[in-house]
């Protein structure tokens, strides 16, 4: 099966986390390998896939294993490798979870007198080796919000996937993604739905962004008590995952 470059944005507490894991899990189950890439500082994809606070405590975020970096990266001081091979050793910065292979970006410090444009560079070609050389799914859960498409950090990715709820601010901060989405050349981007409650908050969403919306996933009670997502939810989310799958047939026949 032909690999697919995921990316799960919006504003935050939409469920993009939730919507993520789900599809994570759902191409697990056709895939031979899948990259669970955790790109938000909030790193609570771990705990989506079904880890413990614990086990996912124990995951170190790539940009802390600064000696690993300095190895791929080469150089000294302020001279690297802009473009270092990675096809070889990005497995070695991923946790197993069977056919699953989770990635912990981690978030740079914004502050101090510690210069980090190795770790930048390095992370940029990480993401690269990730959603341009690999032919393999790849689902990144985004940093909630949009200054991260204004670093151009989804570039690369075959679909954006915006998840907003049925509710002007987060239908405002998904039109905001899908602009930023469209000017750094995502080539595919779509609309979920989610927490919707009724038919009338369906058409909100889908007025709100028409011809986008692929999926519209049911308010979840088990979710939103912070549990497994029920039955409702994962038969839209295998809707989805279909809808993705038709996509890219669509384009290997043209």
């Amino acid at each position: 099966m032909r690999g697919i470059k995921i990316a799960v944005s919006g504003k935050g507490g939409a469920g993009k986390t939730t919507l993520a894991a789900a599809l994570i899990r759902a191409y697990a189950a056709t895939h031979r390998r899948v990259y669970a890439v955790d790109a938000d500082p909030d790193a609570s994809l771990a705990l989506a896939l079904g880890l413990s606070p614990e086990e996912a405590a124990e995951i170190r975020p790539v940009i802390a294993l600064k000696d690993r970096i300095r190895e791929v990266m080469g150089g000294e001081g302020e001279f690297f490798r802009l473009n270092p091979e990675l096809g070889k050793v990005l497995d070695d910065f991923c946790y197993r979870l069977d056919n699953i292979l989770f990635i912990r970006m981690g978030e740079l410090k914004k502050a101090g007198t510690s210069c980090y444009c190795r770790e930048n560079a390095f992370l940029n070609a990480l993401v690269s080796a990730l959603l341009l050389e690999r032919d393999e799914v790849v689902v990144m859960d985004m940093p909630a919000g949009i200054e991260h498409l204004s670093r151009g950090t989804a570039r690369g990715v075959d679909v954006m996937v915006i998840v907003t709820e049925p509710n002007e601010r987060s239908i405002h901060t998904a039109r905001l993604v899908e602009k930023l989405a469209a000017e750094i050349g995502v080539p595919w981007i779509i609309v979920v739905g989610n927490k919707v409650r009724s038919p009338d908050e369906a058409a909100k969403v889908a007025a709100a962004f028409p011809g986008k919306v692929k999926g519209v996933l049911p308010f979840d009670e088990m979710t939103y008590q912070g549990g497994e997502p029920g039955g409702e939810f994962l038969t839209a989310v295998a809707k989805l995952k279909d809808v993705l799958e038709g996509e890219r047939k669509d384009d290997d026949q043209h």
